[in-house]
């Protein structure tokens, strides 16, 4: 039935908004589909207002860093949930590290406004239309977003371990 329901959805989004799906995959039964940062706020719309797929509630909204992704680096990554359907799906928005930016989805649902704040506040992307895009969880002053994959994972200046401890 899951299986029915993904595909009845994918077919729909294909049929409404041509091209703009740029791909589809369904991980364990979940409707996964990358589409254009510019057409974020117009498909999640239609989604939510549509009388049969009524996705009516995002359950999170992050951030996401690839830095071997050439021009796709950053990326935004929403979960909707349809209660009617009891139908999930995730998409998935990707840009260019230089312009991190997208339309925010405040206007669509109250709960976006924390979590692209939180989402500026570690990756950097800019929220076009953010009633109040401003750090939530560090400090003011930090010139940096935490979350970008571009700090080493160890500091390589320690000289009191050895990667025997670490299994290595």
């Amino acid at each position: 039935m899951e299986t029915q329901m993904n595909n009845k959805l994918l077919e729909a989004l294909q049929g409404n908004f041509p091209g703009k799906i740029l791909q589809a995959e369904t991980p364990y039964g979940f409707l996964t589909i990358e589409i254009p940062p510019a057409d974020n706020v117009e498909i999640v719309s239609w989604l939510q207002n549509h009388e049969k797929w009524d996705m009516n509630f995002m359950t999170d909204l992050c951030g996401i860093h690839y830095p071997e992704n050439e021009g796709k680096e950053i990326g935004v990554v929403y979960h909707l949930h349809s209660f009617k359907n009891n139908l999930r799906m995730r998409i998935k928005a990707f840009m260019p590290k230089d312009k991190a930016e997208i339309q925010t989805m405040t206007g669509l649902f109250a709960a976006a406004n924390w979590m692209e704040r939180e989402t500026y506040d570690f990756y950097g992307i800019q929220f076009t239309g953010h009633p109040d895009l401003r750090r939530i969880l560090n400090v003011d002053n930090m010139d940096y977003f935490p979350m970008l994959k571009e700090y080493a994972l160890e500091d390589e200046t320690r000289t009191d371990k050895t990667d025997k401890f670490f299994g290595r």
